[in-house]
């Protein structure tokens, strides 16, 4: 398959720009108020009340939204949705002021903070099933897999360099200018996806009540293996190879090498990643792909455990690198998945089940690390993790036969013309 399929249709060059100017202004954000939140208050309490004011709209409005975004046009609520991201990083922008600070006391603002972070939650809701659903309008189905291959890429490359330009910005240029400078690639993203025509909507079924859409989607998930397979296997290798959340004991603790050396175990799964992800582009995964997810996922878990064992710093640093680099493979291949096997008049509901599997299980990974540590050990915790996803696997290819057979290439040639 041509490696550069998708991105001979311009308007999904538009969508990657917009979707890296969004995804990099948000990562972005969250550090920056992370930074601002922790400077006020000295209270690692409140970073976590950050998180979980995000997370509580995000997920429990998922499956709305999912309804929502398959009863409406595509482009024109992606651009709401940016418009409401637009919105609330300017008003983070101007709780920022520094003079603000003298007319108003901390509590007022740091509430001010916690409530525009509310509303991301709620925009955050729409996005995703917004941006899932679009993609599959903007290329023909044969370019699925390399498009999707392309977005998980853009995707990865801006949650990483948004984090990195955060604290650097905040360095040259405080946190105020800082928040200007989200502002400002938020409006890039909403001036992009302008670029993009209007597009039909695929549900027949408009004005279905929200009750029996909602089922309808749940229903598609858990009886399709192949969604509810990757899903699963998703889930379970983040809930329980979060090792990530326990990365500052392993530099502080275990390997001793200070914040420098966090800074490299913090980056090495998304460099793995990001660097699969573009070799994929040369080789398509829709051939034997449930075979090639079950691997991949078996050996993030072998992964994770050899990071768990380490007292190599280097050695820590290459599993962790190959945590990713497989991570990256299995993202590309659920994408893939969940692209060609989700019936375009039921993308949104689906992508809102997707986000709520993967939403809600990187904050219960993140709770599960720091239960399982406190109980059985750092060390045995990741360990205990990464055996956990192994055990799912051997499960998942036990049970589901047709899962591990699972071979997408015949879907693709059979649509190679749809939509061209």
């Amino acid at each position: 398959m041509d490696p550069y399929l998708a991105l001979r249709f311009r308007e999904f060059n538009i969508f990657l720009v917009a979707r890296f100017a969004m995804v990099f202004a948000w990562s972005m954000q969250f550090i920056v108020i992370e930074w601002q939140v922790y400077s006020m208050t000295k209270d690692p309490l409140s970073l976590g009340v950050i998180g979980l004011m995000e997370v509580i709209p995000a997920v429990s409005m998922a499956l709305f939204a999912g309804h929502i975004v398959d009863q409406r046009e595509k482009r024109n609520l992606l651009l709401k949705c940016l418009l409401g991201f637009s919105t609330i990083s300017f008003g983070l922008f101007a709780l920022s002021e520094p003079s603000l600070a003298l007319k108003m006391d901390n509590t007022t603002i740091l509430y001010g903070i916690y409530f525009l972070v509310f509303l991301g939650g709620i925009v955050r809701a729409f996005l995703g099933p917004t941006i899932f659903s679009l993609i599959a309008l903007i290329v023909p189905k044969r370019a699925y897999p390399n498009a999707a291959t392309w977005s998980s890429t853009t995707w990865q490359m801006a949650s990483v360099l948004g984090p990195t330009l955060a604290g650097f910005s905040i360095s040259w240029v405080g946190v105020h200018w800082s928040m200007c400078v989200i502002f400002a690639f938020s409006l890039a993203a909403l001036i992009c996806i302008l670029k993009i025509s209007r597009k039909p909507i695929m549900n027949p079924k408009i004005g279905e009540p929200i009750g029996d859409s909602l089922k309808e989607g749940l229903r598609f998930v858990f009886n399709s293996k192949a969604v509810f397979g990757a899903l699963t296997l998703d889930m379970i290798a983040v809930l329980f190879g979060g090792a990530i959340a326990l990365l500052p004991i392993f530099a502080q603790d275990i390997l001793q090498v200070g914040a420098e050396g966090f800074g490299v175990l913090r980056a090495a799964p998304a460099v793995g990643a990001a660097i699969t992800m573009i070799g994929s582009t040369r080789f398509p995964v829709h051939r034997a792909a449930g075979r090639k997810l079950l691997w991949a996922v078996f050996g993030f878990g072998l992964s994770i455990i050899v990071f768990g064992l380490s007292t190599s710093f280097w050695l820590s640093v290459f599993s962790l690198f190959m945590s990713g680099a497989l991570d990256g493979i299995s993202m590309v291949i659920r994408q893939t998945i969940l692209q060609l096997k989700t019936p375009d008049e039921m993308r949104g509901r689906v992508a809102s089940v997707n986000s709520m599997f993967v939403g809600s299980s990187n904050e219960l990974g993140a709770f599960e690390s720091g239960v399982t540590a406190k109980l059985m050990g750092t060390v045995a915790a990741v360990v205990f993790g990464g055996t956990m996803t192994l055990l799912t696997v051997g499960f998942t290819a036990f049970i589901s036969p047709s899962f591990r057979k699972l071979d997408l290439r015949d879907e693709v040639e059979a649509h190679e013309s749809a939509r061209s």
